[in-house]
């Protein structure tokens, strides 16, 4: 369930959701650089981060 709703949050901020899944590491900057691209490779990037593995 959890994850549903950080693909849905994707959609719109793929950066926070990437910041929820993850924590404050270099993948929500690289998050952020291609939400500031465009908004489709930020979405991309948001849920391929979101639907893999969290790196600890």
């Amino acid at each position: 369930m959890k994850k549903i709703l950080l693909i849905v949050l994707c959609l719109f901020f793929p950066f926070l959701a990437v910041l929820i899944h993850e924590g404050l590491t270099r993948r929500v900057l690289w998050a952020i650089l291609f939400q500031l691209i465009g908004h489709i490779p930020g979405v991309i990037y948001g849920i391929y981060v979101v639907t893999s593995e969290p790196r600890r």
